[in-house]
């Protein structure tokens, strides 16, 4: 992942991600067949990735944990530079994959209904839309970095984005509650970071 993160899907060689991993390129090639199967494995796992996070900070409240916060955004960096450049390359495994994250988010938002004041008229066109803005953020992360002031996605990065993106989310859309506990666990979290 941190191959195709860094390099591309284009560029990066099975030998390259060999050399990285410390083994021979005909291993790479034995679990993985081709590079486009590594890469499908790249995808299956940032799928699976994205379907744990989100099932532990909502469903476990997760959120309200600054050491759940801490874990993820320890882990998180690679897998949204990888999906930020796997979403620009323009391969038929990147539009899959963002296909899957808004079909994720679908039927998340199926099992979550709105606030009374809040409308679900269209789930797919409103997934998407969310979909597309929150991937907007990796895809544009250089930029999101520089704009922060920082060199790198770093944990304090994905914190100061967090926090800023419940800000601005709509109560009635995500449901209050969700946001308050995402507004706490945030809070302890940059506490706890400040003090070590």
């Amino acid at each position: 992942m941190r191959c195709f993160a860094e390099q591309g899907a284009k560029a990066t060689t099975i030998r390259t991600v060999a050399e990285q991993a410390g083994v021979t390129p005909g291993l790479v090639s034995h679990h993985f067949g081709t590079k486009q199967g590594l890469r499908d494995a790249c995808d299956a796992y940032v799928l699976e990735y994205l379907r744990d996070e989100i099932t532990t900070a909502i469903d476990e409240r997760g959120l309200a944990d600054p050491n759940f916060l801490g874990s993820v955004y320890q882990s998180a960096p690679v897998v949204l530079r990888y999906l930020g450049r796997a979403l620009v390359d323009g391969s038929t495994a990147a539009a899959s994959l963002f296909d899957n994250i808004v079909t994720l988010t679908e039927d998340y938002l199926a099992g979550h209904p709105p606030q009374p004041d809040a409308s679900r008229s269209d789930p797919r066109a409103q997934a998407a839309v969310l979909i597309a803005m929150r991937l907007g953020m990796w895809v544009l992360h250089d930029h999101l970095v520089r704009a922060l002031d920082a060199d790198a996605l770093t944990p304090e990065v994905l914190s100061r984005a967090s926090a800023a993106l419940v800000d601005i989310m709509s109560p009635e859309f995500t449901g209050a509650d969700l946001l308050a506990m995402a507004r706490s666990g945030l809070a302890r979290y940059q506490a706890t970071a400040r003090s070590e």
